[in-house]
């Protein structure tokens, strides 16, 4: 059976985001972000968010005109002018034709939003996803809010290496799942794994079979029952030499995620993993 040009429109990625705040800490996640973009002859787009004056503004008060009211948003935007000229630098610095720059207005992170709305795949760093750094934020808000699918860029990367995805048969990591195959049809493989959880395993096959419709080399790997999920993961991410990890994210309620853990979590904090996650 052949794609029709509307199905195999819809397998690929023509717009590929990277939200920059100038940070030194954005070289590998940039790097990344543009390996992914070339791969699929995507639009690059660097999208900077600035310190925002409307986020300070609250805090000065009503008509703000004092010596330190002004000196604050001063400093902001000087801050903002020097980060811009960092991120610039790096924009410049990257080999790749098809980029483009966005600096974000105020107010920053509606700006964001419109943005990755309307993007196949937004990039973050090591640091956002561990809740560091000017983009942690950003990266909640994209992930949880907007919904779009995020890649965390933390290791070398090779596009066509293979994939592992994390499939417990439930709504966010099928979700994650159906929405990587445009990525995961440029790997030279993709493992499926899953471990039992409750009285069964999900049926691995059922995933399995679906990727096969899309003409993905697909094996199983049903891992042992364990107490140390995460750890089996990143086991199995290295034994079968992915380049990254397909996986659900918060199935739980944000609150009970946040206070008690989980899964998502530990990826995004315990792990060095390069992450596909979709919400």
């Amino acid at each position: 059976m052949t794609d029709t040009p509307a199905t195999a429109s819809a397998q690929s990625w023509a717009r590929i985001s990277i939200p920059v705040s100038g940070s030194a800490s954005e070289e590998v996640s940039v790097g990344i972000a543009a390996s992914v973009a070339e791969g699929f002859g995507a639009q690059l787009n660097f999208l900077f968010a600035p310190p925002d004056p409307a986020e300070l503004a609250p805090w000065l008060g009503e008509g703000f005109m004092g010596t330190v009211q002004v000196a604050a948003m001063d400093g902001l935007k000087s801050a903002a002018e020097e980060a811009e000229a960092i991120a610039r630098e790096t924009f410049d610095g990257l080999d790749y034709d098809g980029k483009v720059f966005l600096p974000l207005k105020s107010p920053v992170w509606q700006c964001l939003a419109v943005e990755t709305r309307l993007s196949d795949l937004v990039v973050f760093g090591d640091e956002s996803a561990r809740g560091r750094g000017l983009l942690s934020e950003a990266f909640q808000q994209v992930l949880m809010e907007e919904r779009a699918g995020v890649f965390i860029a933390r290791q070398p990367f090779d596009l066509s290496g293979p994939a592992v995805v994390a499939w417990d048969g439930k709504e966010p990591s099928s979700r994650a799942a159906r929405r990587a195959i445009p990525l995961l049809k440029k790997a030279s493989k993709v493992v499926i794994v899953g471990a039992p959880v409750g009285e069964s395993p999900a049926d691995l096959g059922k995933l399995a079979r679906y990727y096969m419709l899309h003409g993905l080399t697909v094996e199983i790997d049903l891992l042992p029952k364990t107490s140390d999920l995460i750890g089996t993961l990143v086991e199995a991410n290295k034994r079968h030499g992915a380049q990254y990890m397909v996986a659900g994210a918060f199935g739980r309620s944000r609150l009970r995620e946040f206070a008690f853990g989980g899964t998502t979590r530990a990826l995004l904090h315990n792990t060095n993993l390069n992450l596909y996650m979709a919400h």
